[in-house]
This record gives C-alpha cells, structure tokens and sequence, in this order.
C-alpha cells in the first residue's frame, strides 16, 4: 500500500486548518457571548424588581411618617397624664420603630439594585468583545472559504488579519484589553 501525494497546494492545508480555529472562537465567542447577554438581561431584570421593591418601602415609610406627623399633633394636644396621651406615646413609638425598619430595609435593597447594576454593566463589557469576534471570524471564515473555492492565496492571506481581529476580540472578551 502506497500514500499518494495529494495534488493540492500546502498552503490550503494551512488554510484548513485555520478555517477550523476559526470556527472554534466564533463558536465559542458565540456561546459566550449568548452567555453574557443572558446574563445582563437577568442582571437587569433584577435590578428593576429591586429599585421596584425600593419604591414600595419609600411608599410604605411615607405614609408612616405621614401618620406619625398626624399622631404627633394629636398627641400635642393631650393632657400631658391622660391614658390617651400615653396610647399615642405608644403607637408613636411604633410608628419611629417602623420608619427605622424601612430605612434600613431600603439601604439594604438600594444595595443589592446596585449589585445588581454592577454585575449587568460587567456583563455588558465583556458581552460587547465577544459580538465583534463573531463578525470578524465569520468574514475571516468567509475569505478563507473563498480562497479556497476559487484556488486564491491572495484572498486567503487577507483573511488571516481579519481572523487575527477576531481572535484579539475573542480573548478581550475574557480578559477585557480594551477596558
């Protein structure tokens, strides 16, 4: 048994090879990608139901602030020893114990909206690198097909920059080079 020479040029075996790292990252820049923008959307979603959240606990501290205001002018009115004035002493106390619940409930949730901003924003950065690395190795796969098909090294060699951008995106969408 003999292996014959194949007939075709090297470099289209380069090129081969090259067309399939290539596919590789757009795949994976693709996935990756996809994985982020999902990310950031769900990021986003949660932010909203918190600062949503954060609204009802400021709707809710309103109107006992509102009430606690009304209770303290009634309360001004009493007698300073009557059994009433010590109902409003109470249900005044209640009120100051809840507004200090609903600061500290809001603080805690205006917190977790901005993580949540935080984790969306971050999403967003490195979602951005992996969209451009999909355009530049598809027309970097696109020339080398080309090249291929019509037996061009010419168009094979102007795609290797082409794939190059798109591998430097696709690994700035990791390690964000570009900020």
């Amino acid at each position: 048994m003999s292996v014959e020479k194949s007939d075709k040029p090297a470099w289209k075996n380069d090129m081969a090879l090259a067309t399939v790292l290539l596919a590789v990252c757009a795949t994976f820049s693709t996935f990756k990608g996809g994985g982020y923008s999902t990310l950031a959307l769900i990021s986003q979603s949660q932010a909203s139901d918190q600062w949503s959240f954060y609204q009802a606990k400021s709707l809710k501290q309103h109107l006992q602030e509102l009430q606690l205001e009304q209770l303290q002018l009634q309360s001004m009115t009493m007698l300073a020893h009557s059994s009433a004035a010590q109902v409003y002493a109470q249900h005044i106390a209640l009120l100051q114990a809840k507004l200090k619940k609903y600061k500290k409930e809001k603080a805690a949730v205006k917190e977790q909206a901005h993580l949540f901003e935080v984790q969306r924003d971050e999403a967003k950065r490195h979602g951005k690198p992996f969209g451009r690395a999909v355009i530049f190795l598809q027309v970097a796969i696109l020339l080398n097909s080309i090249a291929g098909l019509l037996d061009i090294r010419k168009v094979w060699w102007t795609a290797l920059p082409v794939g190059l951008v798109g591998v430097f995106f696709f690994l700035d969408g990791f390690f964000l080079f570009l900020g």
